[in-house]
């Protein structure tokens, strides 16, 4: 199973790194990594922007969510059985974000077995300044503020639950205790991702939430969890 692995996703990206730095990346290899980031969030940007926008339409039906909590109180049954539902009548698959996250998760750890131990052929320094080798203060600490940031895009405009609050603490908090071992190679690919998030939830925050556009309109496309 792990030959398997390493021969679908890992040798692929691998290649595809190997290519970027000769051919695009003139011979950097931070560049190389930014090139290859963009690439991985090109193809999963479909996902990103579903599961983004049933996010979107999750937080829109809260109040009925929590209606239903408080009728069915006694009787989890019942409550599944609203809130399925609710789901239903309003096209929206809960799941999404959880299938998402199944779907990175082989992606992330074949990029991150590529960047442990970058190719010894490749120069590893980025702009002649961070040793991509090496664990970099710089890099965790962009990626700590980075993933803050993205965090805080990502709450809802109206109150949102203490669980996702408590989640823009806990995002930057993980990210310092894994990158603050690891090459500098994964925290440059973790911190890039970071800013492509940061963009497309700009982008999704217009689109949905209808930032900069009528909001009117888009907030009916959110509370029918109908989106074009």
């Amino acid at each position: 199973m792990s030959g398997l692995f390493h021969k679908i996703l890992v040798e692929p990206l691998f290649y595809l790194l190997v290519w970027l730095y000769n051919n695009l990346a003139f011979q950097d290899l931070g560049v190389a990594i930014i090139l290859l980031t963009l690439v991985v969030r090109i193809v999963l940007f479909p996902l990103f922007y579903k599961s983004f926008k049933s996010q979107a339409a999750l937080q829109k039906l809260r109040p009925e969510l929590e209606k239903i909590q408080n009728q069915h109180k006694d009787n989890r049954e019942k409550q599944a059985q609203a809130m399925l539902e609710l789901y239903r009548r309003h096209q929206i698959n809960p799941l999404t974000t959880f299938l998402l996250l199944l779907i990175q998760l082989p992606i992330l750890i074949a990029l991150y077995r590529v960047f442990l131990q970058p190719p010894p052929d490749l120069n590893s320094w980025s702009l002649g300044l961070i040793d991509l080798k090496e664990t970099s203060i710089m890099v965790v600490v962009l990626s700590v503020v980075a993933q803050y940031f993205q965090g805080r895009l990502s709450l809802p405009k109206q109150k949102a639950d203490p669980m996702a609050k408590n989640m823009v603490f806990i995002g930057p908090v993980l990210t310092l205790t894994i990158l603050a071992y690891l090459p500098s190679a994964v925290g440059f690919y973790w911190l890039t991702t970071t800013l492509f998030s940061i963009g497309q939830q700009l982008y999704i925050n217009k689109i949905v939430y209808g930032y900069g556009t009528d909001s009117r309109s888009n907030s009916k496309d959110v509370g029918t969890g109908r989106f074009s």
